[in-house]
């Protein structure tokens, strides 16, 4: 009778040993795949969830934002043995009395030009008459030239009717409830997370299991308050100096209510792009209302523009710096997702949230899941280490 061979225990193990690690593997890559497939229902889903539900995720992601800004604040204070609550409240006592008087400066007069709007359209056109008349001239051109090919303009003739809008005083009836419920739920918010703000980072830096993960948290809490409060203490000193040099140079030219003009360049040029371009628009357009020349009614739009210019491009990198630079293409996506999102507010917190977001990843790390199940990535696995053995290779 012949012995089958038997093969040798080590031989054995290392085959187990060989099945299981394949086996593990497997089972990451299925985990990989299953999370990679909930984050992308999760990144699809999670914008309509965000327009859906604004009237909660607006007041709390603003409130947060601007809690977080104040955090130094209450820090300094902290450090010079103020009580936490006490702290919070002084920060949002600070808070409101310089929210109130940008209100108070920019929403009043605004209502005033808004309202004398309709009755300075006679104004504008008269003052715009010079660039009708080329406009006329050259219409009639292409008219003349279309008729020689035998063809019609077609135009016909429309009437535009100018609505007088609502006064601020019915907007406010109208909308006043609801914005007095968002307004105190956001300020809760802030008091509440300026109070506890101290506790709950303890709190969550000891409920880490490991030395290097308590570590890695605190980081990522100081470098989320340190560039989101950096970004918006320079931009708002930024942006108060070019407002107050836009309201001496429009009280220079006798454009009434410079305060107002330079408080709406300050708090527009918060938005990236789209609020430099809206102020020009807006100083075009009260200057047109209130110059009866043409020249020297563009004029406040195109000193406007000037020092725009020497702001972007000397002040503000040399200012913020460069730890704090972002890809213009990344700011624009961050414009676009979050103004369809919550409108003119959302385009407010664009770059705030895109700051948070990137310092959060950049302390965190970005897991590769797609390179990952394609076997090219590193989400289990170091690059260095030799990959399992694949069943049948």
């Amino acid at each position: 009778m012949n012995d089958v061979p038997n093969s040798a225990p080590g031989e054995t193990d290392r085959g187990l040993e060989l099945e299981n690690e394949a086996t593990a593997y497997r089972r990451d890559r299925l985990l990989a795949s299953l999370t990679l497939m909930m984050g992308a229902a999760l990144v699809l889903a999670l914008p309509f969830a965000l327009r859906a539900g604004a009237e909660f995720f607006l007041p709390v992601t603003a409130a947060l934002v601007i809690a977080i800004a104040l955090v130094p604040i209450l820090e300094w204070l902290e450090r010079r043995r103020v009580p936490s609550p006490l702290a919070a409240f002084i920060c949002l006592v600070l808070f409101l009395a310089v929210a109130n008087a940008a209100v108070a400066a920019i929403i009043f007069p605004a209502s005033e030009w808004v309202r004398q709007l309709p009755e300075r359209i006679g104004r504008i056109r008269q003052t715009l008459g010079p660039l009708f008349d080329v406009y006329s001239d050259l219409q009639h051109f292409i008219d003349d030239v279309a008729r020689q090919f035998g063809r019609s303009s077609g135009l016909a003739q429309q009437t535009v009717m100018i609505e007088t809008p609502n006064s601020l005083l019915q907007i406010i009836a109208t909308s006043a409830p609801f914005a007095v419920i968002q307004m105190f739920f956001a300020v809760l918010v802030i008091f509440f997370f300026l109070s506890g703000w101290t506790r709950m980072r303890k709190r969550t830096i000891i409920g880490r299991s490991s030395f290097d993960g308590a570590m890695t948290t605190a980081r990522v809490i100081q470098q989320v308050v340190d560039a989101t409060s950096t970004y918006l203490g320079t931009i708002t000193i930024v942006n108060l100096g070019m407002g107050a040099i836009v309201s001496l140079i429009l009280y220079m030219l006798g454009m009434p209510t410079p305060l107002m003009w330079g408080g709406l360049v300050a708090v527009l040029n918060y938005i990236p792009y789209l609020g430099p371009i809206a102020s020009a628009v807006l100083l075009a357009i009260g200057g047109l209302m209130t110059f009866n020349h043409a020249s020297y009614a563009f004029l406040p739009a195109i000193c406007f523009v000037g020092i725009h210019l020497i702001e972007a491009n000397l002040v503000t990198p040399t200012v913020v710096g460069r730890r704090l630079t972002i890809n213009p293409l990344m700011i624009l996506l961050a414009l676009s997702f979050w103004a369809w999102v919550w409108g003119t507010t959302g385009a407010l917190l664009a770059v705030p949230l895109l700051i948070i977001l990137r310092t959060v990843l950049d302390a965190a790390g970005k897991p590769d899941i797609a390179g990952f199940l394609f076997e090219e990535g590193t989400l289990i696995h170091d690059p260095d280490e030799p990959r399992p053995a694949q069943p049948g290779g």
